[in-house]
């Protein structure tokens, strides 16, 4: 056998993944979503570099091929040998089943999974230790079966990817790690959006053709088994490439640094992405960002929020005025961007409800999402601080008795609930609001009659705002007043809502349509809200949890974050505040709309205050952005700094207020001020969270009370 067929079962492989990689950038690379155009030095980059990480992580992941490949042998059963062996691998399952093994400390399913594992090779040495004369014939369907699963996994890794970019407009990032932890809703969530079987089908289909084409070019390798000194070579050149690859992967993702985002997103590669993501779950600030002697982080914030003082954001926040403890209902818009709106230019009439409410409340025309996940909206109006590297606080471990817009409600005492249409279980939301002191209400509190239509998601809309009615009518008898945030489900793939509700049927899976629906359930609550006692002595405030999509030509693009936002109080006369403001800032505003005097931690200011100072925070998982003075400037690991002028792109007949386009033009020099505020603000929320002085605290420094009466 000559050093190629050696090969063989690598190479039929590689070409594979090659094409495959190489079809699918180039599909990505033409993509409706990838808003750019290349240049031919962008182009060669995107693919002679590209091809280079694909084949490199190529011979990383060919790791187990190689592992399985070097084992195969004959002399390994001849006697006494193969007793031997075949006893090991008895006592060895013995230990792993035992309940007592190493594998056991690490609880969770590993111990399983080692189990099954050790007893399918102790099963397959029995039947090739003596079944001798079926063993030509399992070798070769074993060799097919992996053969099969490695084709698989390349069909479905392209495939996959070219889902994440249609849903995101990037390859794999944490998005996609989360995933892999909510697998009931995400599998769910692909089953209704697309159509599977015949997707899976024709992919099993062709994994199988493909399988039949390499087994047939390659099963040399089982038939003539390569000797002792022909398997030292293969590994030589293996581990070589292997030891190459773990340097060369790292460093050609180092020059994924263009200025425009899509060519270093098509230049990589998803596995490697992927990777990368799981590794940086958890970013320690201090290590991998840009930083400022802490004193000097404060002082910054200091100029921003005078009152505090030392390292902390601790601050009296006072009214002149009596305060109003009326009810308040706040309602954060699954994926609400804010050009589905009319006012925002949109054509197609998808949200005449919420454009009306807009003419009768007070507008925040000029609102930034703090980022691009639910649990980043939710975090924003709920602790009032910037997204902070990494997990979202929401999924943190310690993520309990922070100081909250609940617990100034609590304090003030309201009764105070977080209402979720689906499972509360999903992204960490129930342990999050119950350690904060919120009563929980989620799809396990309906009853069967209470439920007219759901979806993975959960109930639609509509029936978790008649829910919602229900419970705020029995809240009303109590003598207290009621805070429920309320988060919506409708508007997110799949699309799926109850038909004959809107002129878009449900079934036809639009995002249009999962607006135009979200906008009209919407409607019906108000409408059944205006006939409760309760109504007009309530305030609603709205505002989306981040927008639909996050994909654009550079890290932070601002028509991405921006959002609709605003406060409708029955009977008050409509206004409109035009002020730079983040999502951060709304309850804080609220606040003082209500004239509460209460101890705040916020980084949330009152943007109707008159010594309210312009600005927006918004960030990605690891880019830290800050927007002000017409400037956005981002911090990213590795202490990189990058910041933009910011020009408005104007789109006709839109009001001045309302544009949301801008070009990002990367500045020449430095605005160092602007770079030290950006990392005071996130430095500062990152060392209050990590030094635990987030924490809710009442005037006689006990934290636990509080939370206790809540539940």
């Amino acid at each position: 056998m000559d050093f190629y067929k050696k090969l063989s079962p690598f190479f039929y492989l590689s070409v594979l993944y090659f094409t495959v990689s190489f079809l699918l950038r180039t599909v990505l690379f033409f993509h409706p979503i990838t808003q750019s155009s290349f240049t031919l030095t962008e182009s060669l980059k995107i693919y002679t570099l590209g091809l280079l990480s694909d084949f490199f992580v190529f011979v990383l992941a060919s790791f187990f091929l190689w592992l399985y490949l070097i084992f195969i042998s004959d002399s390994k059963y001849n006697k006494p040998t193969g007793y031997i062996i075949l006893g090991f691998f008895t006592l060895l399952l013995i230990y792993t089943a035992s309940g007592k093994s190493i594998f056991d400390e690490y609880g969770g399913a590993l111990p399983r999974i080692v189990s099954l594992f050790i007893l399918i090779k102790t099963i397959l040495f029995a039947l090739f230790l003596f079944a001798q004369k079926y063993r030509a014939k399992i070798r070769f369907w074993l060799f097919a079966f992996v053969i099969f699963l490695y084709v698989l996994v390349i069909l479905q890794n392209g495939l996959s990817e070219f889902f994440f970019w249609n849903e995101f407009g990037v390859k794999y990032n944490f998005i996609a790690v989360n995933y892999l932890i909510y697998t009931n809703e995400v599998i769910g969530n692909i089953m209704q959006s697309y159509p599977v079987i015949p997707l899976f089908s024709g992919l099993f289909l062709i994994t199988s053709l493909i399988t039949f084409f390499i087994v047939k070019k390659s099963k040399n390798y089982i038939e003539e088994i390569p000797t002792l000194e022909e398997k030292f070579k293969i590994s030589g050149l293996y581990v070589s490439l292997f030891i190459l690859s773990l340097f060369a992967v790292p460093n050609l993702s180092k020059t994924e640094n263009s200025k425009n985002i899509f060519v270093n997103e098509l230049q990589s590669n998803g596995l490697y992405k992927f990777y990368l993501a799981f590794q940086n779950n958890k970013l320690d600030y201090y290590k991998f960002y840009k930083t400022l002697p802490n004193q000097e982080a404060f002082a910054i914030l200091k100029e921003q929020m005078p009152t505090i003082s030392g390292k902390n954001t601790l601050r009296n926040v006072t009214n002149d005025s009596i305060e109003k403890h009326k009810n308040v209902v706040l309602i954060t818009i699954e994926s609400l961007s804010a050009d589905f709106m009319e006012i925002y230019g949109n054509k197609q009439h998808i949200t005449p409800f919420l454009d009306s409410l807009a003419q009768k409340s007070l507008l925040f025309t000029n609102t930034y999402a703090a980022g691009n996940r639910t649990v980043r909206g939710l975090e924003a109006v709920t602790l009032c601080l910037p997204a902070t590297a990494g997990e979202s606080v929401v999924k943190r471990e310690d993520n309990k008795n922070k100081f909250s817009t609940g617990s100034v409600f609590l304090k003030k005492g309201y009764q105070v609930k977080f209402m979720y249409g689906g499972d509360a279980f999903f992204d960490n939301m129930q342990d999050f609001y119950t350690g904060n002191g919120y009563q929980i209400v989620d799809k396990s509190n309906f009853a069967a009659n209470e439920i007219t239509f759901s979806n993975v998601w959960g109930v639609c809309d509509e029936d978790m705002y008649r829910k919602a009615v229900k419970i705020m009518n029995l809240e009303a008898k109590q003598n207290k007043p009621f805070f429920n945030h309320i988060m919506t489900v409708s508007n997110h793939r799949p699309f799926t809502y109850p038909n004959n509700k809107i002129d878009i049927p449900g079934d036809i899976k639009s995002r249009d349509g999962g607006v135009k629906y979200t906008d009209y359930a919407l409607s019906q609550f108000f409408k059944k809200a205006a006939k409760q006692p309760w109504f007009k002595n309530t305030v609603f405030v709205i505002v989306a949890d981040h927008c639909a999509s996050s994909a654009g030509k550079t890290e932070l693009p601002l028509d991405k974050y921006r959002i609709p936002a605003l406060i409708y109080t029955p009977g008050n006369k409509p206004e409109k505040c035009a002020k730079l403001m983040s999502q951060i800032d709304l309850m804080p505003t609220l606040f003082g709309l209500l004239h509460f005097d209460y101890e705040s931690k916020f980084f949330g200011q009152d943007v109707l205050k008159p010594d309210y100072k312009p600005r927006a925070l918004i960030a990605t998982y690891q880019d830290l952005g800050l927007i002000k003075d017409n400037v956005l400037t981002i911090i990213s690991p590795k202490q990189q700094i990058k910041q933009f002028a910011l020009k408005r792109n104007e789109q006709p007949g839109i009001a001045s207020e309302f544009q949301i386009h801008y070009d990002e033009i990367p500045l020449k020099t430095e605005n160092k001020m602007l770079v030290d505020e950006t990392i005071s603000y996130y430095q500062a929320a990152s060392y209050l969270l990590k030094e635990k002085e987030y924490q809710f605290k009442d005037l006689t420094g006990k934290n636990t009370k509080l939370y206790a009466k809540a539940h």
